[in-house]
């Protein structure tokens, strides 16, 4: 039986656990991206919420984005249904409900460390053979977000949960689930469009999904510290 662990012991401590999940789909636990649903792994899921931790872009952002996703799908999917969501994930986790209050306190403590920056979606790129994207230009900020935290995977998995995933090559989707034929086609076409939007990303979202659902609901929200103002410095 796992030890819970709590407390100052568990938040300064740096070594993770090994995984606790010997068989990992690749859709789950692939490096490049977020699957559409955690809640498919081959684990007994039964009282395990699916969370995601995002960065959601200003509105200016959303509606540049959103026209976007509407031309796609007018284009390459006809009557399919557009994509609606616009964030940038950050990472994925399966934990229990009971679980959520201690995650908050920790992410909190994360993001209140960690300063405010500039998210520039530069041009296009697919995951192939089923996703096309939005590229994030400077992956930095988000690698060192992603290591901050790092230790909430120790958290998850001392309560049986399996590792938390985070994203390496972070993105904004604008189709997925492609069938192939219609993804060859279209990041063909992609691969010649320009795409040039910025905005400040000062905060997180935790959402949690519903079961079997792709409702999604705001768990809580979390300021970063503003970017520093050396104007009248």
């Amino acid at each position: 039986m796992l030890k819970k662990v709590t407390g100052k012991n568990l938040f300064m401590k740096q070594v993770m656990r090994p995984a606790l999940l010997n068989s990992r789909p690749a859709s789950f636990w692939g490096i490049e991206e977020l699957p559409e649903r955690l809640d498919t792994i081959s684990i007994n899921t039964g009282e395990l919420q699916e969370y995601l931790l995002v960065i959601k872009p200003g509105s200016d952002v959303i509606n540049k984005v959103a026209s976007e996703k509407e031309n796609f799908s007018r284009l390459y999917l006809s009557n399919e249904q557009v994509i609606t969501t616009s964030h940038i994930s950050v990472a994925g986790f399966l934990a229990k409900e009971s679980m959520e209050e201690t995650l908050i306190r920790w992410i909190q403590r994360i993001c209140i460390r960690h300063k405010s920056f500039t998210v520039t979606l530069n041009n296009y790129s697919g995951f192939p053979p089923h996703t096309v994207y939005l590229r994030v230009q400077d992956h930095e900020p988000f690698q060192q977000l992603a290591q901050q935290l790092r230790i909430i995977d120790e958290y998850v998995q001392s309560n049986g949960c399996p590792e938390v995933k985070l994203v390496t090559r972070p993105h904004l989707s604008i189709a997925k689930q492609l069938p192939e034929k219609v993804y060859e086609k279209a990041i063909q076409d992609y691969s010649q469009k320009i795409f040039c939007e910025s905005f400040t990303a000062g905060e997180l979202m935790l959402l949690r999904k519903r079961t079997n659902s792709d409702e999604e609901k705001v768990i809580n929200i979390f300021r970063l510290q503003p970017q520093e103002n050396n104007l009248f410095n």
